[in-house]
């Protein structure tokens, strides 16, 4: 058995994301001690910022013609797509920077559908746990009730283009704690706190079930 995971974190060090993930995980590996984790960390492990716009040139070249930089960036598409493609269960860890997906996950998503096409169904049936952050909050009735544009759009990637058996894990308000603007919003934040990774350790028994 493979689990492939996913983090994207500037702040591994204190990343919410990852201690969300890595609640998820347990519930995997303990279940699946012979099991394999396969790891990328796009927040410490950046790809390059250029590499889609040549895979996706690569594309549409004939390999005998293609750039060395053309068939550098299709070989990393490719392992990226075999990474996905190789796995039994996936856990995405994504914190959300500036109302929006950071450019680091973004690359490794239009790398991936450079390389696999749009169609390609690589995690076809296989349960993946998305795990979201915000230092904000965007709760119903809220200020920036609807400023979350991001989440569904990585959904939308992970189970309507590759397949997957979703659940989604989130928590908000992660700047409360270091926000003096936000103090009065601690409390909630905590509850948030365990309420997520409740959750988290939920959807990584369900990847077990899976």
């Amino acid at each position: 058995m493979n689990l492939f995971r996913l983090d994207a974190s500037i702040m591994p060090g204190t990343s919410t994301s990852a201690e969300l993930a890595t609640a998820a995980e347990a519930e995997w590996t303990a279940a699946h001690p012979e099991g394999t984790v396969t790891r990328r960390n796009l927040g410490t492990d950046p790809l390059p910022g250029d590499v889609w716009a040549a895979a996706t040139l690569a594309a549409f070249t004939p390999e005998d013609q293609r750039t060395p930089e053309q068939r550098d960036a299709a070989a990393l598409g490719a392992s990226l797509a075999a990474e996905l493609s190789a796995a039994d269960a996936a856990i995405i860890a994504l914190p959300l920077y500036n109302w929006g997906v950071s450019q680091h996950f973004k690359t490794w998503v239009d790398l991936v559908i450079a390389s696999a096409g749009p169609t390609a169904e690589l995690l076809k049936d296989k349960p993946v746990v998305l795990v979201t952050s915000f230092g904000g909050g965007f709760a119903p009735g809220t200020p920036r009730e609807g400023w979350d544009h991001s989440t569904p759009y990585v959904e939308r990637i992970l189970r309507d283009v590759w397949g997957a058996d979703l659940t989604t894990v989130r928590r908000e308000l992660t700047l409360a704690a270091v926000n003096p603007a936000m103090e009065s919003l601690r409390d909630l934040a905590a509850e948030y706190h365990t309420q997520a990774l409740d959750a988290a350790t939920a959807a990584g028994k369900a990847l077990v079930r899976s």
